[in-house]
């Protein structure tokens, strides 16, 4: 890639720098997981819903199942886009990236430790700025650990589920730049654009990238999968400050033998800013 760099990031931005990311557990009354995230301008509310069924082709294997979807408001954008149950079914779009949530949801839960459940993921965009799957799909692990996390402690399941932490995020190439996590204006410009899905010791869940202005070589991939590891790195600690609390009761749990229910939501906070 060129040494010279022209490009210049809004709010003079690093190149290996993420969007601010807030994120805020347990956004919603009454799901058993729920996470808001914002990622600079994108916004995304999750919710995780545990049910005591599962798919047919699941029916007494004494298997759990997994899955998501994937919508986004009629202003989320620029312009005012129509409902997709409208039309009587979800876009391409959203059905390829409701795929991919469930997907990377999957690779990390152990689904033999839900026996006879679907837990349900639902991502909502309520702003888009780019980056919306990548944003879904780390507030979507959010969600499904508080969800988890209530099954056990309540003594619903017996078997801790998560197998890994799972996190996600863009890297592109603009003007020649290697560039992490692009806003909706970079993306629209970029030579290269990538989505990373990935785990927080570094391993790879899911990787989409195409050359849309241009093509790439290998050295080039190596230096965005790095950026790209160093986001998910950054993702996953502000993952690890909004479920320290409850996932700190499930490790004692699991050390000592003992239960006790998961406490009741505050709904005097529920409502309250988010968390950082």
């Amino acid at each position: 890639m060129p040494d010279t760099k022209k490009f210049v990031r809004f709010h003079g931005r690093s190149e290996d720098a993420l969007r601010p990311v807030t994120l805020r557990l347990g956004a919603m009354k009454f799901a058993e997981g729920s996470a808001l995230i914002d990622v600079g301008d994108t916004r995304v509310l999750v919710s995780a819903s545990v049910e005591n069924r599962v798919p047919g082709f699941l029916k007494d294997s004494g298997q759990g199942w997994l899955t998501a979807e994937y919508a986004m408001l009629p202003r989320a954008t620029h312009t005012r886009s129509g409902r997709e149950v409208s039309r009587g079914r979800p876009s391409g779009r959203s059905s390829e990236i409701q795929r991919l949530i469930g997907r990377s949801l999957r690779a990390v839960v152990d689904l033999s430790a839900l026996p006879d459940r679907t837990l349900t993921v639902d991502c909502d965009v309520l702003q888009a700025d780019g980056g919306t799957r990548t944003a879904a799909i780390t507030a979507a692990y959010v969600a499904t650990a508080e969800a988890l996390a209530r099954l056990f402690l309540a003594g619903d399941i017996d078997r801790w589920p998560l197998r890994a932490q799972l996190a996600a995020t863009s890297v592109g190439v603009v003007e020649g730049v290697p560039l992490l996590d692009l806003e909706y204006s970079e993306d629209q410009v970029a030579e290269v654009d990538m989505n990373v899905v990935g785990t927080a010791d570094g391993t790879f869940v899911e990787i989409q990238g195409t050359g849309e202005g241009s093509t790439f070589r290998r050295d080039e991939l190596d230096v965005l999968l790095d950026l790209a590891l160093k986001g998910i790195s950054d993702l996953c600690e502000a993952q690890n400050r909004v479920l320290a609390e409850i996932l700190g009761e499930v490790e004692e749990v699991r050390s000592k033998g003992r239960r006790r229910a998961a406490p009741p939501k505050d709904e005097k906070n529920l409502w309250g800013p988010p968390s950082r």
